[in-house]
């Protein structure tokens, strides 16, 4: 019994803060984030006995905490519902601007490298963290979910696809797009300091 506590207390170190990242997607309060993690992982206890490992665990894990959570937003009325999240790609947006190509589909304005390697340079990440952050909250629920899956908990398409139950196609524009606004917000930052 002593063997399981320590299981599970490894495993909520693991994923705890991951699983309040997610959270927080979904609703804008911290202490409701907390709670819907909490929820999570009483459902993680009452169910481990049932889980078929069809998935990883972590993977299923997540998905108990998306479902809390979109429940719990919903009802909080603090964050769009999950269903209205529109995760189907409409055509309509463009991930990155048409001129930056060339006809024959090369670059015609590349991505700047960006080099930090000085004191003061170093100092304007925490800035350029500040403009990250920034553009992540303002993307729509469903790029900000795909991206914090993706690229803040470093998930694989994979398991992000299946927490949050999409195609790979989707998930894989979706990713594109919210990394392209944020390449895009990150390039009017450096052009501007």
């Amino acid at each position: 019994m002593a063997g399981d506590e320590a299981a599970f207390s490894d495993l909520v170190q693991s994923h705890n803060a991951a699983l309040l990242r997610l959270a927080r997607v979904f609703v804008r309060d911290f202490a409701v984030a907390e709670e819907v993690v909490q929820e999570t992982w009483l459902s993680v206890l009452s169910g481990l006995r049932g889980f078929e490992g069809r998935s990883s665990l972590k993977t299923w894990i997540f998905r108990i905490l998306v479902n809390r959570a979109r429940t719990r937003g919903t009802r909080e009325a603090r964050t769009i519902a999950f269903s209205a999240l529109g995760l189907e790609s409409d055509g309509v947006e463009s991930a990155v601007q048409a001129d930056r190509f060339t006809r024959s589909g090369r670059w015609s304005r590349p991505p700047s490298a960006w080099d930090v390697d000085t004191p003061e340079k170093i100092l304007l990440q925490e800035e350029a963290m500040a403009v990250v952050q920034k553009t992540l909250d303002e993307l729509p629920p469903a790029q900000k979910l795909v991206i914090t899956l993706r690229d803040v908990e470093g998930l694989d398409a994979e398991e992000a696809c299946n927490i949050l139950e999409i195609s790979e196609t989707n998930q894989r524009v979706l990713l594109h797009r919210a990394r392209s606004r944020v390449r895009a917000a990150l390039e009017r930052y450096m052009a501007g300091r």
